[in-house]
Order: C-alpha cells, then sequence, then structure tokens
C-alpha cells in the first residue's frame, strides 16, 4: 500500500494546467489516494475534471501581471482572500503533499501548504517558468520539468516530461483516417489553431488550400466558433472546432502536424514521434515562452519553425511540403528524444518528498 493517503493537486486558469495533471491524478485513484483538486471559481478546471472521482474545491484568485495596472490593487485584495481560504482547506484536507500544475490559482495553495508545513512538488512545462511559478518556486521541495534544457533556479529540479493522456498513447491511426475520410493513400496534415491567438494560422491554412487540395488532406481544429461556412464544400479539408475523445486517433493518423508552441503540445508532438511546423505566438501576444519553446526545439533538430509575423501561405505550403517529403529522416531526427515515464516519475517524486 502506497505510503501516500491524501494528495491535493493544483492548477488552472487554462486547460494546459489542467489535462496534464489528470493522468497523475488517476494513478493516484489506482493506488486508493484520496485526492483533492483546487482551481478556480471560473468553471474551466472542474469541467476538466467532471469525469473524475476526486474532490473539487474553488477559490478565490487574483492575475498576476508582469506590467502596472489599477486591476493589481483589485487583484492583491483577491489573491490574500484566496490564501486565507486556501489555509483553511489545507488544515481541513491535511494532504501528504501538494502536487502543482501551476497558473496563478496555484500561488495561495502553494503558500498555503508552506505555511502549514505540507511539502509541495510543482511541475512547470516551459523552459521559463512563468510568474505564478517562479512566486512559488521558494516553497516547492521538488520542481518537475519538461526538458533537460529547462533554465530554472530550484531546491531540486528533475526531468519528468509531462504526463500524457492514455488516449494519446493508444492512439489508433487506421481509426483516425476513417473517422476523418481520408481517400486511401493520401498524407493527413493536421493543423492546430486552437482557441487563443489561432486567427494568423487559420487563415493561412485556408489561404493555402488550393495548392494543398491535390496532394493533402488537411484536418483543421480551428477554435470554438472559428469554422468557416464558405469551405463546407472545400475537398479534402474538415474544420473543426474541438476535438475530445477521438483526438489521440487523429493525432496517431497525422503525417503532418501544423502547431502553436506551447509546451504541453509540442511534448505531445515530440513524445509521438510527429514530423511537425510550430508557429508560435509572437511576443506582443505572449511572454514569449512558446518562442522559447520552438527555438530550442528546432536547435535539438526536433522541429521546423515559422515565426508568427512570417507566416504567409508559401511558407505554410513550403514546410508542409518539406515535411513530407523528408518525413523519414524527420522521424529518425526525433527518434533522438527520450521519452519518460512521466506519470510514474512525478508519482515516484511525491513519494520521495514525503520520506525526505
Amino acid at each position: 500500500m502506497s505510503e501516500l493517503k491524501r494528495v491535493l493537486v493544483v492548477g488552472g486558469g487554462t486547460a494546459g494546467h489542467v489535462i496534464p495533471a489528470k493522468p497523475v491524478i488517476e494513478r493516484l485513484m489506482r493506488e486508493s489516494i484520496s485526492v483533492m483538486f483546487v482551481g478556480t471559481k471560473s468553471g474551466l478546471e472542474k469541467r476538466l475534471i467532471d469525469d473524475l472521482d476526486v474532490i473539487f474545491q474553488s477559490i478565490t484568485t487574483g492575475k498576476l501581471r508582469r506590467y502596472l495596472s489599477f486591476e493589481n490593487v483589485v487583484d492583491m485584495f483577491r489573491v490574500l482572500t484566496g490564501i486565507l481560504q486556501s489555509i483553511l482547506i489545507v488544515r481541513r484536507f491535511n494532504p501528504d503533499v501538494v502536487f502543482s500544475k501551476g497558473g496563478y490559482v496555484a500561488f495561495p495553495i502553494v503558500l498555503a501548504a508552506w505555511v502549514c508545513r505540507v511539502p509541495v512538488v510543482a511541475h512547470e512545462s516551459d523552459l521559463t517558468p512563468g510568474l505564478a511559478n517562479r512566486l512559488c518556486l521558494p516553497f516547492v521541495r521538488t520542481l518537475c520539468v519538461n526538458f533537460t534544457q529547462t533554465r530554472v533556479h530550484a531546491k531540486k529540479v528533475v526531468v519528468t516530461g509531462t504526463p500524457l493522456r492514455a488516449s494519446l498513447l493508444k492512439g489508433d491511426a487506421v481509426e483516425g483516417r476513417l473517422l476523418l475520410e481520408v481517400p486511401e493513400g493520401m498524407p493527413l496534415v493536421v493543423v492546430v489553431g486552437g482557441s487563443l491567438g489561432a486567427e494568423s494560422i487559420n487563415r493561412t491554412i485556408r489561404d493555402s488550400l488550393l495548392q494543398l487540395r491535390d496532394g493533402y488532406f488537411v484536418a483543421h481544429v480551428c477554435g470554438e466558433g472559428k469554422t468557416d461556412s464558405n469551405f463546407l464544400d472545400e475537398p479534402c479539408y474538415r474544420q473543426f472546432e474541438y476535438i475530445d475523445s477521438e483526438w489521440g486517433n487523429v493525432l496517431a493518423a497525422a503525417d503532418v502536424v501544423v502547431s502553436r508552441a506551447g509546451a504541453n503540445s509540442l511534448y505531445e508532438l515530440l513524445a509521438l514521434r510527429k514530423p511537425h511546423v510550430l508557429i508560435p505566438l509572437s511576443r506582443k501576444a505572449s511572454r514569449g515562452d512558446q518562442i522559447e519553446n520552438a527555438d530550442m526545439s528546432a536547435l535539438q533538430g526536433w522541429s521546423l519553425v515559422i515565426q508568427d509575423d512570417e507566416l504567409n501561405s508559401d511558407r505554410m505550403v513550403g514546410a508542409i511540403e518539406q515535411l513530407w517529403g523528408e518525413r523519414h529522416e524527420w522521424k529518425r531526427k526525433l527518434s533522438s528524444f527520450d521519452v519518460i515515464d512521466s506519470v510514474g516519475a512525478i508519482y515516484g517524486q511525491l513519494v520521495d518528498t514525503i520520506r525526505a
């Protein structure tokens, strides 16, 4: 029987701070460990973990900004409220350890854990931590990171990779092609626009269809409310707002993937050995973490990168054709990426932390 009895998991603000935590929670539940998940009051986190039989608590949160704003004053009081709520939650649940996946909801819980003398294991996906994780670091016993290239100062840093959903690891390429109705022998290009900052990718791939339609089938995940009725009858093109349960099969079927460069998405592509082109969010739209992720992966020879402000249909088509034409070489390069049993590694760190 595990030495762990109760684990408090926190993360939120975006799906990227929740979805990677789910395989860890599932492992904990298989070990008969009681799990509480703490998220924001937005409802996003509760919806994402609703299929898991865990206790859910929400706290008041304030956004942590890197710039001066009057909202910072208002949010300071929200953060203080969240810290008080977090201390009550930690004391009541009395966890053996806290696992933090990050996001601005994590700081009050991590600080409360430190106040209550509960050890914290955190996970950082990006090469450099965001503001929330930087604030948490002094109170973190062990920091798990995605890549050996991650630049961070913490008490203990362990490379664990990112936990992947079982549905991704067990994706069926045949089922994916049948779902999309891809003609036999035609290469499948999967384009992931997403809901945040995806307009340039959505627009460019549609502008590229005339050049792609004769040689490639394009499955385009363009984000909620971003399908375009003008392309409903476009041959060899299917658009989706979102793909949920079938995503593992679709990704398994993909010959080439076009994606943003979020750390979780990048890790999935590397782990599945998928030739891909990354189009990172610009520094105008983000803190530059996606550019750092993409540059690192390109330097290792794993990714083809197009900067967002350089994106056009000719660059898009050229990148897709290059990846398809050189697919065997790209897969050889991707085979050098070391895939870790991330769930097992993080679970091991949780156990080791309470032994320390």
